[in-house]
């Protein structure tokens, strides 16, 4: 896999579109490019990667070829944003089936708490390079 800095999402999830944008507010030199689970890309994707195409409760960063889930893809973003952001990459010393459970028990409430769109978020027009929908689109 060629592909680098890129966030994969659950697109109706109001949590991770607020993180998503979080993520771009801090991203100053626009380093991450994002795409939804459920966009044709998304998919492409976990199923390359043999994870589950209906399971969409992971935050998933491809970087330099590697798949990074759930709280280890969430604290290596953090590690690149602007700011005092990097410094919770500290917390990657708590072993990962810790940091996991509470970003598991974070993921299965997800839309009770946060609450669910009905479509995918979308993108302004000045957001939309940021964005990939399909494979050919993020070379």
């Amino acid at each position: 896999m060629q592909f680098s800095n890129i966030i994969l999402f659950d697109g109706v999830c109001n949590l991770c579109n607020s993180s998503v944008q979080f993520v771009i507010r801090h991203d100053k030199d626009a380093r991450f490019k994002f795409a939804s689970l459920q966009s044709e890309f998304g998919q492409k994707i976990l199923r390359e990667e043999q994870l589950p195409v209906d399971d969409l409760r992971s935050f998933i960063l491809i970087e330099n070829g590697r798949i990074y889930t759930r709280s280890t893809a969430a604290l290596r973003v953090a590690r690149k944003l602007d700011g005092g952001w990097p410094l919770l990459y500290g917390f990657i010393v708590i072993p990962r089936f810790i940091r996991d459970a509470i970003y598991d028990l974070i993921a299965k409430n997800r839309y009770r708490w946060f609450g669910k769109q009905e479509a995918c978020w979308v993108p302004t027009p000045e957001l939309k390079n940021r964005f990939v929908l399909s494979a050919s689109e993020s070379r």
